[in-house]
């Protein structure tokens, strides 16, 4: 194996490897991912723009990669988010039956380095113990020597659409989506459900469409929530309508910012599909998929607020909810079919609140 590819972290690590990707330079935050299997969904997974991942799992693109209708079901945004891959062992000959190509092509495809020949585990632990830093990848002989950065202010305006778009459901629930970099499946969640979904870009004027909808979800995204001010600023200002609402990781924490709330940065974030959280008031265990390095401090909810999930590795907030108000907000993804579909309902008891705030006002 070719040493033509490494990684080097602010701290002064490097770490030698082969390319399998494209043959250039990048710098960004380094980040790890400790899930067994869904590289496909991880890598086109918005949250992760800008940043280069570690996946911890020894062997990845065994199963390749799929196209067509398979593709739509997988993909979680239509291109490669992550702007960097590292691997222990990348998989050149992938056997699955909805495989049209290997990891490796993908990634070169989409103008992605990747090195694969690296203990990802003593990374991990390097990560774990010092926390997230930043890391240049430089990947093929031929590798720009100039250094590619990711505006971390920009992040969110890079993965949300330019406009808006309509998705017609069955039934006559409609939800507005504020997309600050939306996964697929959350869509594929409401509108399965028979609810239609109105999905507007998070910096375009969405507010004039509540008055077509019946609830409103802030769905995930990239990136440092205090970065969004103005955007919990008119989330805030749309609370006083009392539209249900559903906030879903970074949503969840311009949620939590909007009601008065503080948020902190975590020291090397949860990313992973094997997080287990706890609901408060049944004590139920739930194992989540998870990818986020920011989290909600609880001590800084109003009174009205309180604590709906809690990590059981560290301790640290996955939801909040408000007393009497049709307002609340997981951390974690319920569209992930982490379990696989332990926290899947959660999409249901929204729809539920929403029917009934929507029945409650026809009354």
């Amino acid at each position: 194996m070719p040493a033509n590819a490494s990684l080097q972290l602010a701290d002064g690590t490097i770490c030698h490897g082969a390319s399998f990707g494209a043959e250039r330079t990048v710098a960004g935050e380094v980040v790890f991912c400790t899930g067994l299997t869904g590289y496909v969904e991880t890598l086109t997974d918005p949250s992760y723009r800008g940043q280069i991942l570690v996946l911890t799992y020894p062997l990845q693109g065994n199963y390749g990669v799929p196209d067509g209708a398979a593709a739509l079901r997988s993909m979680e945004s239509r291109r490669v988010q992550v702007l960097g891959l590292v691997v222990s062992r990348h998989c050149a000959s992938p056997s699955h039956h909805a495989s049209r190509g290997t990891l490796g092509e993908w990634l070169r495809r989409e103008g992605v380095p990747a090195i694969e020949g690296v203990d990802v585990r003593s990374l991990t632990k390097r990560l774990r113990s010092f926390g997230t830093m930043r890391g240049t990848l430089s990947a093929g002989s031929a590798a720009a020597s100039a250094r590619v950065e990711e505006v971390g202010r920009d992040v969110v305006r890079a993965v949300s659409p330019a406009e808006t778009t309509r998705h017609e459901g069955s039934g006559a629930l409609r939800i507005l989506v504020v997309d600050t970099g939306c996964k697929e499946n959350i869509v594929r969640s409401l509108t399965s459900r028979g609810a239609g979904v109105i999905r507007a870009p998070y910096h375009a004027a969405w507010e004039p469409h509540l008055d077509e909808v019946d609830g409103l979800l802030l769905a995930n995204g990239p990136g440092d929530p205090a970065d969004l001010a103005d955007l919990s600023g008119r989330i805030g200002r749309v609370l006083d309508r009392g539209i249900p609402t559903l906030g879903i990781c970074l949503g969840h924490q311009l949620l939590a910012i909007a009601a008065g709330a503080r948020t902190f940065k975590l020291k090397f974030g949860h990313r992973s599909q094997n997080q287990p959280v706890q609901e408060t008031s049944t004590r139920r265990a739930y194992v989540t998929s998870q990818n986020h390095g920011y989290a909600v401090d609880p001590a800084s909810l109003g009174a009205d607020w309180e604590p709906w999930f809690v990590n059981l590795n560290d301790g640290t907030n996955e939801g909040i909810r408000h007393a009497f108000r049709p307002f609340r907000s997981v951390q974690f993804h319920p569209e992930a079919a982490a379990g696989p579909q332990d926290t899947a309902h959660l999409f249901d008891d929204f729809l539920h609140m929403v029917a009934e705030m929507k029945g409650a006002t026809r009354r």
